[in-house]
């Protein structure tokens, strides 16, 4: 048996990094195997050695965030822990020093993995980015947080965003209204996200200034995009031709950001899907970025995340 012990600098840091009951500590000990038992500020694990040393960098992984101001919740921690294990918790500082913007209620916004990380630092540097993973990455969050950034330090004119209407089971003719009430529930996703950056004033006289424009992928067509930001939402419903069209909307002083699920195709017919055919036809090419995220990135509900593995398993044993 080993035992490590962990000094925390005070009373407050400690009982943030324990969590409310001891919840972080009883996750630790799930986890790794291990006793944890808290006097104070000082932290105590007993264990089998692997366990103990990992428990121990996870804690340093915490404190670490703790420090940046980044808050405990249980799906950070989880991270912390995941982190330990493969021995790279000390990477955890990347995500602190990275700082995107600022929403409308003055949170600030970080990447809160390693692959969301990488996914910026992407959209940073290229031109064009594909970014791929399940549900709650944070994929289209984050590229509409990049183009608020944007747009704030006036390095384009224009934001746009637009995804396929693509029905998932249900029809848009049942809907009521006339055609932009019919499309509205599939851009939500991307209009919460720029309620949340710039307010819902704001959003709104940007709207009525053309600044921002959120539209259905078909009125791109025949459209050249100068001086903007563009995301593509939900691209893995786009056919191959839809997504040609699209890209090539591209104008000077442009950046595109391409967001999809390929699991989650809803195409008609087992059509063949434009982001996957992207996928392969544009690799390699100079100035476009292909980044995966996996089931890892999810920042929504745990349980989110054990569903996207499960799925993923049956998928892989299906295959087989």
């Amino acid at each position: 048996m080993a035992e490590r012990s962990v000094e925390l600098d005070s009373i407050e840091l400690a009982a943030a990094v324990f969590g409310n009951c001891d919840q972080n500590l009883r996750l630790l000990e799930n986890e790794f195997k291990v006793t944890a038992v808290c006097r104070g500020s000082l932290l105590k694990f007993t264990g089998e050695q692997e366990g103990v040393n990992a428990a121990v960098h996870a804690i340093e992984g915490m404190v670490t965030l703790m420090e940046n101001h980044t808050p405990l919740d249980e799906q950070t921690v989880r991270y912390c822990i995941s982190l330990a294990q493969a021995g790279e918790e000390k990477r955890l500082r990347e995500l602190t020093d990275d700082f995107v913007a600022v929403t409308a209620k003055g949170r600030p916004i970080h990447p809160k993995t390693l692959g969301q990380k990488e996914y910026l630092a992407a959209i940073r540097t290229h031109a064009i980015t594909f970014g791929v993973g399940p549900a709650g990455t944070g994929k289209t969050y984050l590229a509409v947080a990049m183009a608020v950034k944007a747009f704030k330090a006036k390095e384009i004119s224009r934001i746009i965003l637009t995804r396929p209407a693509v029905e998932a089971g249900e029809k848009l003719g049942f809907l009521p209204g006339d055609l932009q009430n019919k499309v509205d529930p599939y851009l939500r996703p991307l209009y919460d996200g720029l309620f949340d950056l710039l307010g819902a004033e704001t959003f709104q006289r940007l709207v009525e200034k053309q600044a921002i424009e959120v539209a259905p992928l078909a009125y791109m067509r025949g459209r050249t995009l100068d001086d903007a930001f563009i995301i593509l939402d939900e691209a893995q419903n786009t056919t191959p031709e839809q997504m040609k069209m699209f890209l090539t909307r591209m104008g000077t002083n442009s950046k595109v950001v391409v967001t999809g699920d390929i699991t989650q195709i809803d195409l008609p017919d087992k059509a063949k899907s434009g982001l996957v055919d992207a996928l392969k036809v544009l690799r390699g090419i100079q100035g476009i970025a292909q980044v995966q995220l996996t089931d890892k990135d999810v920042v929504r509900h745990r349980l989110v995340q054990q569903i996207v593995k499960a799925y993923e398993k049956a998928a892989a044993a299906s295959r087989r």
